[in-house]
């Protein structure tokens, strides 16, 4: 019984051999080069997605550095529109700060100019009672001066006789 297991296992080895022998023949006739090829494919495929990849990042990063880029003008151009809008802002308070000194300058002369003329016209008012008070004094004065006879004769003696001098 020994030899005839030495023997089957001696022929179980052949046909083993000759299975795989013929099992490898076979894949590497018809499955070897379709399996390489997928390798090969999928290998292609794998450093294709890689360069893609590497690409894609390269990319990033440019737009990154744009973005960047535009991100630190639009900072720039948003500080030279505020500064020019503070510039404006001071100009114009200051430009109605200037009307409004103006203005006041201007309504400060026309008061004194108001005054004034209010002025002369209260004096010349005031000179003008004062030469009616002087009449009418000077008035009462004559008329009694006059109502007397005597004191006439000698007020007309006087004045004749001022002017006789003269």
């Amino acid at each position: 019984m020994e030899k005839l297991i030495e023997d089957f296992s001696l022929g179980l080895f052949f046909w083993q051999t000759l299975l795989f022998v013929a099992l490898v023949f076979l894949l590497w006739k018809y499955a070897w080069n379709p399996i390489l090829n997928a390798i090969n494919d999928r290998e292609e495929g794998i450093k294709n997605a890689l360069a893609s990849a590497e690409e894609a990042k390269k990319e990033m990063q440019n737009l990154t550095a744009d973005n960047e880029k535009l991100l630190k003008e639009a900072r720039a151009e948003r500080e030279t529109l505020l500064k020019e809008a503070r510039e404006i802002k001071d100009k114009i308070v200051t430009d109605a700060k200037d009307l409004a000194q103006a203005e006041g300058d201007k309504l400060i002369k026309q008061a004194q100019a108001t005054i004034e003329s209010e002025k002369k016209a209260a004096v010349a008012d005031i000179k003008n009672q004062v030469a009616q008070l002087s009449v009418e004094i000077a008035e009462k004065v004559i008329k009694e001066q006059l109502s007397n006879k005597e004191k006439q004769l000698k007020l007309v003696d006087d004045m004749l006789g001022d002017i006789k001098l003269n």
